[in-house]
């Protein structure tokens, strides 16, 4: 089954209703009524509850029974954390300065990519919260990102985002809608030492551009735009992850090539190591905060395009 056929769940209605608890009430009432409305996407979204079962299962494998099973109780924190990453992407839009406690790691390999002022493709993933990232990177670098992303299902939560703060205006870019004058733009904004941020563990709604690799234990589709987008641009590629844990924020930054040169011929096997690099470090983050990976659909198989079963 492929995300993109799978319809958003939720309603505009019901995240302005919980933004409203919060800001009368603090988290605490919001996790109340949350906690009710996570119980109704429980019971109703079977594919999310097993997609969230099988990686659990795989995580907790893979680590050598160090993060948690994947019992029921589980599987329903796993949605209640992806909830509270919403609620945080939410209240760091309209924030000129973040006031959570913050660490990054691996500032020192970006660093002088900064001080030089060259361009570069950030790969990330659907882990953690990549809008404090942005924000923050934002806040020390004072560059805006330009951000490629499949919006199709992210309709209403980009709307609540801009409900919250009217000056939200990211600069985002559908991955399938680039074409030849969008390539142009981005080119010129790496050339004035810009960056572009790419999510690097979901497959593209068109095409077949994917590469297989180990991630948890056996092998998984995961696209090829980001490594072919850094070797166009001819700049260098990091992977960057973010993910809260009680009341600290970690960023991690690391470097995976300085410059690809990606042969006509055997494409693929040339992107290989990147994406198994990429693949690699997000285990890394996986096992850190089990919880916070927010791929709610079947990731390990082939994509169908025939099954339409809301999730998210």
């Amino acid at each position: 089954m492929h995300w993109a056929k799978m319809r958003e769940a939720g309603s505009l209605t019901g995240i302005r209703f919980l933004l409203f608890v919060y800001r009368m009430g603090g988290r605490w009432p919001f996790r109340f009524f949350l906690f009710f409305v996570l119980l109704w996407f429980y019971a109703r979204r079977r594919v999310a509850r097993e997609a969230s079962r099988e990686y659990l299962q795989r995580l907790h494998d893979f680590s050598g029974s160090v993060t948690p099973m994947p019992t029921q109780r589980n599987v329903f924190r796993h949605f209640l954390t992806y909830s509270e990453i919403l609620l945080d992407k939410l209240l760091a839009v309209g924030v000129s300065r973040p006031s959570i406690p913050h660490h990054i790691d691996g500032a020192q390999y970006a660093q002088p990519l900064f001080d030089q002022k060259r361009g570069a493709v950030f790969v990330t993933a659907h882990f953690g919260n990549i809008e404090l990232c942005r924000k923050l990177s934002e806040l020390y670098t004072g560059m805006r990102l330009t951000v490629l992303a499949h919006t199709k299902n992210a309709v209403r939560f980009n709307q609540s985002l801009k409900e919250r703060s009217p000056d939200y205006d990211v600069d985002l870019i559908q991955v399938n809608d680039i074409n030849i004058d969008t390539a142009v733009v981005l080119a010129q904004r790496i050339a004035a030492g810009g960056i572009i941020v790419i999510t690097g563990d979901r497959v593209p709604m068109k095409g077949v551009a994917t590469v297989r690799v180990p991630f948890l234990g056996h092998h998984a589709d995961f696209p090829i735009s980001p490594y072919v987008l850094a070797a166009t641009l001819q700049c260098p590629l990091f992977a960057v992850f973010g993910f809260r844990h009680h009341d600290n924020f970690t960023i991690t930054v690391r470097p995976l090539v300085q410059s690809i040169a990606l042969p006509r011929r055997a494409r693929d096997a040339a992107i290989l190591p990147y994406a198994t690099a990429f693949a690699e470090l997000l285990e890394t983050e996986c096992v850190k905060a089990p919880f916070q990976w927010s791929n709610f659909y079947p990731f390990w198989a082939l994509p169908s395009p025939t099954n339409t079963e809301e999730t998210r």
